[in-house]
């Protein structure tokens, strides 16, 4: 294919080529040639030219395909536009030529075609230049079309369309002439060329005036015409025409010349138009199609669609300006239309035309205005309804009351009223809480017109009212209570009048479905109201024959409703219910025969309605309330059921007895009874089975079955993919709530009044029930798939059988209706055998079941078609039986070769694809050669598209299900569908869509092997890019869906060759199609995209706004422009309402801001910031900003948008759930920012990287973040408060400590406390919505804990708020008016107590850190001393409501531990709740005390910590109310009340269980707070010495408590938790040391011990040492630490030594964190001796010390890295604690310490021995270790040989060492030995002193060079001079006579003085000091030295004097200074 890309054809290279290779050739050179030209220069094209046309006419006369036909039109008019448009004219006379030729042939035909096509293509390019043969063209292609075939007058009505284009103005001589062609093909039997003709007019109508002023009218009836019989295409098509023609002649968009008699049309004249197509269907013209009619009405309902269609068009063109404006004129006209009679004199018609003008209205109202518009909108509407109402109430008082109101004002009344109050409710339900303007209007009274309704005589109008107030509870859930209580009260009132009971019960059932999308619920209380109301109408029911039914119908459909509160509402009230369901029903089937003696057709109304309503009952019981069906309770159903089915066989008799009155309700009663069957358990109803399936034969086979419309039963059985061979589905269009209109059948869609108790349906949209008739037939069909698998193989036989029968027998369109019944009923029942794994049964059985399936799988309807072959998949599926399977396969193989037609042929075709659906794929590869033989033979059938359709998508089916098997075939499979792709015409859509579907399986099938380079795979991959190609360029939209969808799965396989230059454009410019299936497709393939190349994505798509021409130009265009793709994504999810097409939109918005949101950060907050003010009310809400304007200014001038004002952005009028999404992008903004650089969050650093390099940072956008948090907080909008309040929570957690540079000492966010203060007030209001505030509640706590503000006044704003909310909890939940949920109730308390924690918490430790001596030491700061002041501001501020607090936190802490009790444990909660929660709300309130303990565990902790668990009654401290029913030991009841010591220890161990439990748990994985928290509260309980006794003395809970530990340190990496456990232990380890220290004592009190040396007893281990696993605290401890060690020094295991991370391994080093974590656990080891009895001591103590050298030796070693420092110091204060532990000296334990002491002490200097030769190791800790042993352990352990002489030889080997660090630690550590006992110093003076004399000494000969030295020798003089004075009196001078000399033999003369290095002169001046110090002392001596030494005593005089000198010369210095120079030098003098 490289070679096709050249300028010229390399025809060479394409004659080579097979036929089927040579089309695909000149295709892709056409598709390189249409992207050269434009890129080539004109020299290059007009030297080439004349060759380059003559090889382009030579296509053209070759018969070129579609595809390339459009392409050669494309390409031959470049050539002319880039090069020489001379010669075209040459070019336009062959093309003519062609097209008059009168060659008939089919071979021709292409050329033809292809002529036409480039007459289109030339005439568009070029434009005036070719003006001189335009008219001679037109007038052939006109006089052409009337011989030409359908694709013919298709392609010439595109080229004619194309001509006008070009032309323009300068065409109009033949506008008239174009105009009767585009007439005749409007109506055109083909539907292409009706589309077609349609473009061709709108085309016109840009420069024909006459189509939009003189003509309008007919025209108009002409599009009526069209759209009899049309397709979906066609009514898109005519709708846009019709509606454009309508509304440029409403606001034309050019002057029209004034003629006589001509004027501007009005509104009402358009839509008397369209309003007499609406209701007359034009001009008497159906008459003559009375074939096509559809139901009875005289009007189409094709012509109804398309009309509605054309008036949302028409709306749409004049915009939201012009539907604000003439609304009210557009509102009554089209309430016109929905109460004419015309249109309403059927049921069927009247339904399906209050659809159409409800759907006019959403699609203008809900996508067309703002809310503001909105709101405006609906008050129009409510003005609608009352005016409506007053007519009905006039009409109701003027005549008698007993002769009612005439139907037919009724019935004009109740059609307007259904539009406008299911519209009304739409919008409410949309605007949600910004609607709240409405209901404060008292003006328009919105719900009390809605109410007033519910009073109406019309059944639908009442129940569009219910369903109305029901989306205002949606919308606003604060007024479900509300308009509960008003529903309730007036019921009450009205009993007596029918239409009420009716109204306010549909009403309050409606209300009550709406509590199920409302997060916050309504109280329980409701629901008791409800349950004795409905109890009430059905008691009262019989008394008043006149309302029976009423209250029936009433209290059945309340009882339904309460059903959906759930189980928690339920339980209370299921034993009321079970005794109404009692009543309803006879007590035994006996009974049902006797009532068909008695009554009469009235009472036999009422039963039925009755039962009927007690069975949905049941049934909304079993769908919302699964738990409550336990046995007894489906017990008590059986004989309810039992009367139910028997009465089911008497209503025949019942109908035959009192006529057909109660037929209706005799259907409704069987339906019932299917749909309660259908969800039970089949085995409940065993008896039953024999009545019900006689029954369910005759519902679906019987003689009085209506037509069934099939629409409704199928598609739900259907494959889903299989669907689309029927054309588009539903799902895919934006118009489906009125094209369900035309699927419907005769009774159109469906409605809410045929079954009311649909009302209360967890739904955003309104139910649309069907007729209870095509219900039952539904209900029916799915019953029998539920029964059949139980019934005996014998009857299952038998009823196939029967089926067959029924089908073979019957004729006409009753045997179609039969056989769609009984196949979906077959297929229901073999979709139930599959599931359930059950067999269908033998021979017998599976017989008729495939001739069942067979029959309908060439059955003449298309949809059982497709069912019938998933039938056949399923029954495969079900039978598992590979012979069976080939058999089946085979008989479709003979079908299909012996059948002709195309009703056979397709549907085995589809069964070849669809049999192995089920098995797992196809493992066959001959059946798979077959099956692809078939098909591709198939597909190829030119003569029959439909056959081509369903071959190629039973082919698609074959290859994904073959998968790697396919591989054989796919080249072959490429070559067809690529030949198919360029010859199929463009009429045949369809098979271009299966096509379509291959190209997309094909290429899922190469998968990733399409990367690959070799030739197969570039050949694969060329064809896959021209496959695309050629469906991108059709002209259907689903087609251009499957191109992009395809080149999706390109992109995901091989993205290196899917060129995004070109994809993303044609992506771009069909984001505003009008096609839903197109749109989706586009979103997708971005939303891939932007995974991977999202900024290349954002390039192009801008790139292609530049060069789009200026007429195409759309709204979506001039945003690109502005705001770049991501702009006009955010405007698409603004309009778009479809679910996933919004999910997608937002995943392809958070997949480029993740990519691109860092380098574009100015620009994405921007987009976020437009958006969220692109709403009428923000501007309103910026406006409130305060001083920060200034200051924020001065950080985002960067920001490339402030050249444009900011009140004119680029969005207008966005919905609010748009404007949440932005706050959701603005949040992970900043948590992406958070993963990359600091300097986002860090503003100095931010400034400083800004004046290197233009990056853009986060914190120079602060003052934008908070700006855009207040608006949304303070919006109106609920939704929007909720997220702008997290997003300031975000904002403040992330910026608290950013410090602000130009301010030192304070941090940048304390400038916005004005603006968090105004965000936070509003959520604090009276009317806010609990959540709204529980999340502001958040946001105080974060901002006060934050330390921002330091200042308490600043504070108190805040602060206030919170004492608010504290205030309203102590009110508590029994307040009289009640709105939502009891859980909310616990939700704010909650969250309230929550905030006030973490205040707390923050206060304590502000304070703490302020108190502790080493922050004050470390922290010197202004910082620390500002947090530390807030911190004890802060306590002062929480103070004076810590009596209160602390009462509720203990409160909500006991209520928390109760709900964590296991279920078993339920009957033990308090009957009436806990202090936060109701007994009913017990699951609501759990979620809420899960987020909210631990914070509040750990207040209670410091509060508990703070009093030191004194108990002090400060009576109620402000509590208005008791705490809870055991108020944590503050009962009022005297008899009860506790003791100090019993209430601290209730609190005790509510915090220790809380804690426990929760440690405990496996699901604390992801809750590290939690953990924290839990730890923390803890430890600060055991600081206080009560409760730690109380652990102390309680083994088990240590034990326990350890165990815990143990197992958290090990689950969790987390090294604060770790070191957090650690200091937990620690504290443990305390308490129980305090203990047996206790004990001891009191013990050795007790005994009046003599002897202190004996230490009773006491600790673990006893008198035989033995420590219990799993009951030894010193075990368990031992665990623990070893467990920490051993993770961090795998060294110290003997068995990890063998291990790469042993001995032998490299080891890593350790961080400051593990040193810490190491130093603890040995902290530990070394106390746990203390707490174990001289016994159990000895038993630790090997351990223990194995550990402590074995991590020791590391240390020393070198190998934990560079922080062993810290390291070091912890093992040696370890080693002292052990060696100076009491049971030392014990004296049952002293002998064996003793000798493991010595061990130790040998291993140690064992160790050091061997260390020593390797390098790096740390001898100054060796040394060190030694000194500890030597002075702390006991003289016993140290003075045996040979301990004693290593020690002294390690000594003086250190003593040798070349390092002066090791000779100075050496010195220093001799000095505290020769301190020491004298024991341990004598035999070190006696061997070390003489070897420090001497290397004293040797230092006046080589002294001092550096300040190691010299710290050398002056420890060295320490350590003598401690040895002189350890001396007795008697020997000291002899030794002062050896120090003296040695001291003055350091001192320089002055000579040498002067001149020596400051190490020798520093030395001098230390000797000289010791001397003087020293000498004194011992006078004596010095005397007899100097006398005896003369050079000596001249040394001393001489240094003595020089000393003297130097101090004398200093103290004379400063006066002198003073005097002479002054401090301050003036530099000028000025005088």
């Amino acid at each position: 294919m490289e070679q096709a890309h050249s300028l010229l054809l390399n025809e060479e290279a394409c004659s080579q080529l097979p036929e089927h290779q040579r089309a695909e050739f000149v295709f892709e050179w056409l598709r390189f040639l249409k992207k050269l030209l434009p890129a080539t220069d004109r020299a290059d094209v007009k030297q080439k030219q004349k060759r380059l046309v003559e090889q382009l006419t030579t296509v053209l006369t070759s018969s070129p395909g579609p595809p390339t036909r459009l392409l050669l039109a494309q390409c031959l008019a470049l050539v002319y536009r880039v090069g020489d448009s001379l010669t075209s004219s040459l070019t336009v006379d062959r093309c003519n030529d062609i097209i008059r030729s009168k060659d008939d042939s089919p071979s021709f035909l292409p050329t033809r075609l292809a002529a036409v096509a480039c007459l289109g293509a030339l005439y568009e390019q070029l434009g005036r230049l070719l003006i001189n043969s335009f008219k001679e063209t037109t007038t052939n292609l006109l006089k052409a079309m009337r011989s030409a075939e359908s694709q013919g007058r298709c392609e010439i009505m595109l080229c004619v369309e194309r001509i006008l284009r070009g032309l323009g103005v300068s065409a109009v001589s033949c506008h008239r002439d174009i105009y009767k062609a585009a007439r005749t093909g409007l109506t055109d039997r083909s539907m292409a060329v009706r589309c077609a003709a349609a473009k061709c007019l709108l085309e016109l109508q840009r420069e024909a005036v006459f189509l939009w002023s003189t003509e309008l009218e007919n025209v108009a009836t002409l599009c009526f015409r069209a759209l009899e019989g049309s397709n979906y295409d066609v009514r898109v098509s005519i709708s846009k025409l019709l509606g454009t023609l309508l509304a440029s002649a409403l606001e034309p968009r050019q002057a029209i010349a004034p003629r006589p008699g001509s004027k501007r049309s009005s509104l009402e004249e358009v839509m008397e138009l369209l309003s007499s197509g609406f209701l007359r269907g034009g001009a008497g013209f159906l008459r003559a199609s009375g074939d096509m009619l559809k139901g009875t009405s005289s009007v189409s309902r094709d012509v109804r669609v398309g009309i509605t269609q054309t008036c949302v068009v028409f709306v749409s063109i004049l915009g939201g300006v012009w539907l604000e404006t003439h609304f009210s004129r557009l509102l009554s006209l089209l309430m016109e239309w929905a109460s004419h009679t015309r249109a309403t004199q059927y049921p069927a018609d009247a339904v399906s035309c209050r659809c159409c003008v409800s759907f006019i209205l959403r699609a203008t109202l809900g996508t067309l205005l703002g809310e503001k518009a909105q709101i405006a909108a609906a008050k129009e509407i409510c003005q609608v309804i009352s005016k409506q109402k007053r007519v009905v109430d006039a009409s109701l008082h003027e005549g008698n009351m007993e002769t009612r109101v005439s139907p037919a004002d009724v019935a004009a009344s109740q059609h307007v009223l259904v539009c406008a109050l299911l519209e009304l409710g739409s919008l409410v339900q949309d605007l949600s809480s910004t609607a709240a303007p409405l209901l404060q209007d008292t003006g328009i009274g919105m719900l009390d017109t809605v109410i007033s309704v519910l009073l109406h005589p019309s059944a639908s109008a009442r129940l569009a009212s219910a369903w109305c107030l029901r989306c205002i509870a949606v919308g606003m859930p604060a007024q479900v209570a509300v308009l509960l209580d008003r529903c309730v009260e007036r019921l009450n009132a009205l009993k007596s009048c029918p239409e009420a009971v009716a109204g306010y019960s549909a009403a309050i059932a409606a209300l009550l479905g709406a509590v199920q999308l409302s997060p916050l619920g309504i109280s329980h209380s409701k629901g008791k109201m409800v349950m004795t109301l409905a109890e009430d109408l059905l008691r009262s029911a019989a008394q008043n024959s006149r309302i029976s039914i009423q209250r029936t119908q009433g209290g059945w459909l309340l009882l339904s409703a309460l059903s959906t509160l759930g189980s928690t509402v339920m339980e209370h009230h299921l034993p009321r219910l079970l005794l109404l369901w009692k009543c309803a029903f006879p007590l035994s089937v006996k009974d049902v025969e006797m009532e068909l003696r008695r009554g009469d057709s009235f009472t036999w109304q009422v039963t039925l309605e009755g039962r009927a309503g007690a069975l949905c009952a049941i049934k909304s019981l079993v769908v919302h309330c699964k738990e409550l069906l336990t046995d007894d309770v489906i017990c008590c159903f059986v004989p309810l059921l039992s009367c139910a089915v028997a009465l089911l066989t008497q209503l025949p008799s019942i109908i035959k007895s009192y006529g057909n009155q109660i037929k209706n309700a005799a259907t409704v009663f069987k339906l019932r009874v299917y749909e309660i069957l259908k969800l039970l358990q089949p085995k409940i109803y065993e008896e039953s089975f024999g009545t019900v399936l006689k029954q369910l034969l005759n519902d679906l086979t019987g003689p009085e079955i209506t037509a069934c419309a099939e629409r409704n039963l199928l598609p739900s059985l259907c494959y889903s993919q299989d669907l689309a061979l029927l054309g588009p589905g539903l799902q895919d269009m934006d118009q489906r709530y009125i094209e369900e209109q035309l699927h419907g059948g005769g009774s159109g869609g469906g409605t809410l009044e045929y079954d009311s108790f649909t009302i209360f349906e967890k739904s955003q949209e309104v139910p649309t029930p069907l007729p209870p008739a095509s219900a039952l037939t539904v209900a029916a069909v799915q019953l029998f798939g539920v029964i059949f698998p139980h019934l005996s193989v014998q009857q299952r036989a038998q009823v196939l059988e029967q089926f067959c029968e029924f089908v073979r027998q019957l004729k006409g369109a009753r045997q179609q209706t039969v056989q769609i019944h009984v196949t979906a009923a077959f297929f229901c029942t073999l979709k139930s055998l599959a599931s359930s794994r059950r067999e269908l049964g033998p021979e017998e059985v599976q017989r008729p079941a495939l001739s069942l399936l067979l029959g309908a799988l060439e059955g003449s309807n298309p949809l059982l078609r497709c069912m019938a072959a998933e039938g056949l998949a399923r029954l495969v599926q079900v039978l598992n039986d590979p012979g069976f399977t080939v058999s089946l396969t085979l008989m479709s193989f003979d079908k299909l070769k012996t059948a002709r037609d195309a009703i056979t042929r397709t549907g085995h075709a589809l069964a070849l694809g669809t049999v192995y659906r089920y098995l797992g794929g196809i493992s066959s590869p001959q059946y798979l050669s077959a099956c692809v033989g078939v098909l591709f033979t198939l597909s190829q059938d030119n003569t029959s598209p439909e056959v081509q359709m369903w071959a190629l998508h039973a082919l698609s089916i074959v290859v994904d299900l073959a998968g790697p098997l396919y591989h054989s075939h796919l080249e072959a499979s490429f070559t067809l569908v690529l030949r198919l792709l360029l010859s199929t015409p463009h009429t045949h859509v369809e098979v271009q869509q299966s096509l379509g579907r291959c190209l997309n399986a094909l290429i899922t099938s190469v998968g990733p092997d399409l990367q690959g380079e070799g030739a197969g795979v570039c050949a694969v991959r060329t064809s896959c890019l021209v496959g695309c190609a050629v469906m991108q360029d059709s002209q259907d939209c689903l087609v251009q869906a499957q191109a992009i969808s395809c080149l999706q799965q390109l992109h995901m396989f091989a993205p290196r060759f899917v060129n995004l230059s070109s994809l993303v454009p044609s992506l771009c410019i069909n984001l505003c199609s009008s096609y839903l299936s197109l749109r989706r497709a586009v979103v997708a393939c971005l939303r891939q995209l932007a995974q991977r190349e999202a900024v290349e994505v954002s390039e192009h798509a801008v790139a292609l706004v530049k060069e789009l021409p200026r007429r195409d130009n759309t709204q979506l265009d001039v945003t690109i422009k502005e705001v770049g793709l991501e702009g006009a994504l955010f405007s698409l999810l603004d309009r778009e309402s479809d679910p996933r097409l919004c999910r997608d939109i937002q995943e392809t918005l958070v997949h480029m801001m993740s990519s691109a949101a860092e380098s574009k950060l100015a620009h994405w907050l921007k987009l976020c910031k437009d958006v969220l003010s692109a709403s009428a009310d923000s501007a309103a809400a910026a406006s409130v900003e305060t001083q920060q304007e200034e200051d924020g200014d001065r950080y985002d001038d960067s920001s490339a948008f402030h050249a444009k004002s900011e009140s004119s952005g680029p969005f207008n009028n966005l919905r609010w759930s748009t404007r949440v999404f932005s706050m959701e992008c603005v949040c992970r903004i900043i948590a992406q920012c958070e993963n990359r650089d600091s300097a986002h969050f860090n503003m100095a650093l931010a400034q400083e990287q800004r004046l290197h390099e233009s990056t853009d940072f986060l914190v120079l956008h602060l003052a934008d973040l908070i700006r855009m948090a207040f608006m949304a907080s303070t919006d109106h909008s609920d939704q929007l408060r909720l997220a702008g309040l997290q997003t300031l929570l975000v904002i403040i957690r992330k910026f608290s400590n950013v410090p602000e540079p130009e301010f030192p000492g304070h941090v940048i966010l304390e400038q916005y406390q004005a603006n968090v203060g105004a965000a936070l007030r509003p959520a604090f209001h009276v009317d806010a919505p609990p959540n709204v505030t529980a999340k502001a509640c958040q946001v105080c706590s974060a901002w006060i804990a934050s330390g921002v503000i330091s200042d308490l006044r600043d504070l108190r704003s805040v602060h206030q708020l919170l004492a608010s909310s504290l205030a309203k909890v102590q009110v508590g939940r029994d307040v009289p008016s009640q709105l939502y949920n009891e859980s909310t109730f616990t939700m704010e308390s909650l969250a309230v107590l929550k905030a006030w924690a973490e205040v707390y918490i923050t206060a304590v430790q502000g304070s703490r850190q302020r108190d502790s001596p080493v922050s004050h030491q470390q922290q010197q700061s202004e910082e620390a001393g500002t947090a530390g002041q807030a911190g004890a501001g802060l306590l002062k501020l929480v103070q004076t409501d810590l009596a209160t607090l602390s009462r509720l936190w203990l409160a909500a802490l006991q209520d928390h531990a109760l709900l964590t009790l296991p279920p078993h444990y339920s009957s033990h909660l308090p009957s009436t709740g806990g202090s936060f929660y109701t007994a009913e709300t017990v699951e609501q309130a759990r979620p809420h005390y899960y987020s909210a303990w631990a914070t509040i565990l750990h207040a209670t902790a410091l509060w508990l910590n703070s009093t030191g668990f004194i108990v002090v009654d400060e009576g109620p401290a402000n509590l208005s109310r008791p705490v809870t029913p055991t108020s944590m030991g503050q009962s009022t009841s005297l008899s009860n009340v506790k003791s100090p010591e019993d209430i601290n220890s209730d609190r005790l161990h509510l915090i220790l269980g809380i804690s426990v439990e929760f440690l405990c748990s496996p699901h604390s994985g992801d809750q590290m707070e939690n953990i924290h928290s839990c730890l923390q509260a803890l430890q600060a309980l055991l600081e206080v010495p009560w409760p730690r006794s109380k652990v102390g003395n309680d083994q088990a809970l240590s034990v326990e408590l350890l165990s815990i530990l143990h197992r958290l340190i090990v689950t969790r990496e987390s090294p604060s938790i770790q070191l957090a456990v650690l200091e937990l232990v620690q504290q443990i380890i305390c308490a129980a040391q305090e203990h047996v220290r206790e004990k001891r004592h009191s013990a050795e009190v007790d005994d009046g011990a003599a002897e202190k040396e004996t230490v009773p007893e006491f600790g673990e281990g006893r008198d035989t040492g033995g420590l219990v696993p799993g009951r030894s605290l010193v075990f368990g401890a031992l665990e623990l630490c070893l467990s920490t060690l051993v993770r961090k020094l795998p060294q110290l295991s003997p068995k990890l030594t063998g291990s790469p991370t042993g001995r032998g391994g490299q080891t890593c080093s350790l961080s400051a964190t593990d040193c810490r974590l190491v130093t603890s656990a040995l902290a530990i080891l070394s106390e746990l001796p203390s707490i174990c009895s001289p016994e159990g001591s000895v038993s630790v103590l090997p351990t223990v010390l194995y550990l402590l050298l074995g991590v020791l030796k590391e240390a020393v070693k070198g190998s934990v890295g560079t922080e062993s420092g810290q390291l070091v110091s912890g093992i040696l204060q370890a080693l002292r604690t052990l060696l100076t532990s009491p049971m030392s000296r014990a004296e049952k334990s002293r002998g064996a310490w003793t000798q493991l002491l010595q061990c130790a002490l040998h291993t140690l200097l064992e160790s050091w021995s061997t260390d020593k030769v390797e390098p790096g190791v740390d001898e100054v800790t060796m040394l060190t270790s030694l000194t500890i042993f030597l002075l702390y352990a006991s003289a016993e352990v140290t003075s045996v040989e040979p301990l004693q002489t290593r020690c002294i030889q390690t000594f003086r080997a250190s003593l040798d060492s070349k390092d002066p660090v090791v000779l100075s630690r050496s010195y220093q550590l001799l000095l505290s030995l020769f301190q020491g006992p004298a024991p341990v110093a004598r035999p070190f003076i006696l061997a070390l002193g003489g070897r420090l004399v001497s290397q004293l000494e040797e230092a006046e000969k080589s002294r001092p060079q550096g300040p190691a030295e010299l710290q050398a020798v002056q420890d060295a003089i320490r350590a003598l001079e401690a040895l002189v004075f350890a001396a007795d009196e008697t020997h000291r001078p002899q030794l002062v006579a050896v120090l003296l000399p040695i001291l003055i033999s350091l001192l320089l003369d002055e000579n040498a003085l002067a001149s020596a290095p400051a190490a020798s002169r520093l030395l001098h001046e230390s000797a000289l000091r010791d001397l003087m110090r020293i000498g004194p002392q011992h006078s004596a001596v010095l005397k007899a030295l100097m006398a005896s030494a003369p050079h000596m005593k001249a040394r001393l005089e001489a240094a003595v004097k020089g000393n003297q000198e130097s101090v004398n010369s200093k103290a004379q210095a400063p006066p002198a200074i003073s005097k002479n120079t002054p401090s301050i030098q003036l530099k000028i003098n000025f005088l």
